[in-house]
């Protein structure tokens, strides 16, 4: 089954479950926030997606501008990249599409056409 972590007032989440729900597309959906991916479910998504780890952070979120991140991560390990997105779903660019073959991060219709 398809999962879909999204943020309920996340306006790109909306517009991405109705694409799902209008295309007949089978999916779980999972708040980002209550129930966010961990560590080792990251690592895979990081590795299935095929996309530069930093794809993963939500950089217009306010925690990542609280937290000054545009400076501090690439200063960071890899290691330290992963425990810092496992520990707040709401550092976690969505919403995050994970299917049997691939992870898709963000809301591009034309890609999720093609994808899917």
């Amino acid at each position: 089954m398809n999962k879909v972590y999204c943020y309920s007032r996340c306006s790109t989440c909306k517009k991405a479950l109705k694409w799902l729900d209008d295309n007949d597309v089978q999916y779980e959906q999972i708040d980002i926030k209550e129930k966010h991916p961990n560590e080792s479910a990251l690592r895979e998504f990081h590795k299935k997606s095929g996309l530069p780890l930093k794809k993963f952070f939500n950089t217009s979120g306010l925690i990542y501008k609280e937290m000054e991140l545009s400076k501090k991560l690439p200063d960071m390990s890899e290691d330290e990249q992963f425990k810092l997105l496992a520990s707040n779903g709401m550092l976690v660019k969505r919403p995050l599409l994970v299917t049997e073959d691939t992870v898709l991060i963000g809301f591009k219709e034309n890609e999720w056409k093609e994808r899917l």
